[in-house]
């Protein structure tokens, strides 16, 4: 049976560059898809946290794959904790 991943914006930089992230899962990780535009398509990667698991890389260097890791690890808190609750996330004030 396939798994549909239901993804909710987290953050989108001033490159266009945008994270959204998964539901906590039965095994307590979340998912993150990090996705970039370019001419052709998009430069992407997914990364599996807490483990901080990268796969399904296109486009994306060593370089900015690390300045992502290091978004997430700050962002962890936040993110986990919309996570768990999906009817929370980002409030309008």
């Amino acid at each position: 049976m396939l798994e549909v991943t239901v993804l909710r914006p987290y953050a989108q930089f001033p490159d266009e560059t945008a994270i959204a992230y998964s539901d906590i899962r039965e095994d307590q990780t979340v998912e993150n898809a990090i996705e970039r535009p370019r001419d052709w398509g998009f430069d992407s990667a997914r990364c599996l946290m807490p483990a901080y698991r990268w796969f399904d890389i296109d486009g994306f260097s060593d370089k900015d794959l690390a300045g992502f890791e290091l978004f997430l690890r700050n962002n962890a808190p936040l993110i986990f904790e919309f996570a768990n609750d999906p009817n929370s996330g980002w409030r309008a004030a």
